[in-house]
């Protein structure tokens, strides 16, 4: 089953779903701003896009400017920030099996549909 990680408020992330549901193939979505995963359950999703935490940051975002930008971070406090600050991770994230991808752009889902 696929599963992409969603904002309906984010026009890549509705790109990306509309291309999982053109696909036919079976889906679910979790909406993160609200089922925001654990600091486990991320550290996995990095592990299967094979990037580093930093990577999956929004850094233009107002509370990274604010709270994080310029500092020294563990990985594990990018994931902590990630899990408290869901607005931080990086759209859509799209799983298919033991392959992940950020849809960006949303044609990258592609390659694993």
């Amino acid at each position: 089953m696929i599963t992409i990680y969603h904002n309906n408020r984010c026009r890549k992330s509705r790109e990306g779903l509309a291309l999982i549901e053109d696909s036919g193939k079976p889906y679910k979505v979790i909406t993160y701003l609200e089922n925001t995963p654990s600091s486990e359950e991320l550290s996995e999703i990095i592990k299967l896009l094979g990037i580093q935490p930093m990577d999956l940051v929004r850094k233009n975002e107002a509370i990274w400017k604010s709270d994080f930008k310029g500092k020294e971070l563990s990985d594990k406090a990018i994931i902590e920030a990630m899990v408290k600050n869901p607005k931080l991770i990086e759209r859509p994230i799209v799983i298919n099996g033991n392959k992940a991808i950020v849809g960006r752009p949303p044609e990258a889902i592609l390659d694993i549909l």
